[in-house]
């Protein structure tokens, strides 16, 4: 072999080591590190927990109906026509209830409910590439004016109060109970593999037990007006429990009572107004620019006569209500999220 030929071949081979140890090296890298596992808190009280009834098919307003009536939400079927759980959307009920699973239908108060849960982690999970862990935390007929008041808020301590119930007790227990599940999240959340986890967001629905106040709170030496006192209240919520749950840049998303719709009055009417001041586009609170948003509910309400009952104050087990609401929440936490 001449002299020229045994260079091509020798660079032939070079070429042929270099490309090999190339795609070697590659099969050989360590596959990224599982993103830490994003964590979103939702807090209220009973339409928190969620009272939208699943059936049957035949009654308006189920879900059942919204889906294979009137062919809403298609995302939540299976080709099959069945209920598709998500296996990237993590639940866990705490406080009331203690169930967890894969997303999907019957995180209600009972298992033939649903909240606003649905809607907003089909949302999330869509916009984020992480596994998100939804802790949902709420107990019905509390109030923002006491029950759940913020540590920012409260003026009379525990000794003080009678039957040692005192402001913010139940607030103080959706914390602990949230707390633990962030503690021993391997327990509560199987398919965990060790990869962190963040806070990224908070959600907040609440309001029907601050329309009106007791009349012993309203007496010395108390003198406490829920609905007048309610913004107040959100304001330092929102700071108290990012500064709690060390997230102090987490969005934090939150929907009107809608009671009646645009019909909602007195001190409801109150809550709501309270609730739109805190929305940080309203420019009220600079520092909940960007990072805070309401989302008016009024809008999604529907009678008796097209729900499953007319229970007013569970939104008339209505599952398209809670749909609504909770999809409107998700898309306003993926738009803060993204300014992130």
């Amino acid at each position: 072999m001449d002299r020229r030929k045994f260079l091509i071949v020798l660079c032939l081979l070079v070429s042929v080591i270099i490309s090999t140890s190339k795609v070697f090296a590659a099969e050989q890298k360590a596959p990224d590190a599982p993103k830490p596992v994003k964590v979103f808190i939702i807090m209220g009280q009973s339409n928190v927990l969620g009272y939208g009834h699943v059936g049957p098919e035949t009654k308006k307003g189920t879900l059942e109906y919204c889906t294979k009536k009137e062919n809403k939400y298609p995302y939540l079927l299976d080709e099959k026509g069945g209920w598709k759980a998500r296996e990237d959307v993590w639940c866990v009920q705490v406080t009331s209830g203690s169930h967890k699973g894969w997303l999907g239908p019957g995180f209600g108060n009972k298992r033939n409910f649903v909240g606003i849960e649905l809607g907003f982690g089909n949302i999330v999970g869509d916009a984020l590439d992480e596994e998100v862990l939804i802790i949902k935390s709420a107990v019905g007929n509390r109030a923002l004016g006491w029950d759940i008041m913020p540590p920012s808020s409260r003026t009379i301590m525990p000794k003080d109060h009678p039957n040692q119930w005192y402001q913010g007790y139940q607030l103080d227990a959706y914390i602990k109970d949230v707390h633990n599940v962030l503690k021993n999240i391997k327990k509560y959340y199987p398919s965990y593999k060790g990869q962190g986890h963040e806070v990224a967001g908070f959600v907040w629905w609440q309001g029907h037990k601050d329309q009106s106040t007791p009349g012993h709170v309203l007496k010395p030496p108390y003198n406490i007006s829920y609905p007048d006192t309610y913004e107040k209240n959100m304001v330092n919520l929102i700071k108290d429990l990012r500064k709690e749950f060390k997230a102090p840049k987490a969005p934090f998303t939150l929907a009107t009572i809608a009671f009646d719709g645009d019909k909602l009055s007195g001190g409801g009417l109150k809550v709501a107004n309270a609730q739109l001041a805190v929305s940080g586009e309203k420019g009220k609170y600079p520092e909940f620019k960007g990072n805070v948003k309401t989302i008016d509910a009024r809008k999604y309400w529907k009678g008796a006569d097209a729900s499953p009952t007319g229970a007013g104050y569970h939104y008339n087990h209505n599952a398209g209500i809670y749909l609504d609401v909770g999809v409107d929440l998700g898309k306003a936490m993926a738009e803060l999220l993204s300014k992130k």
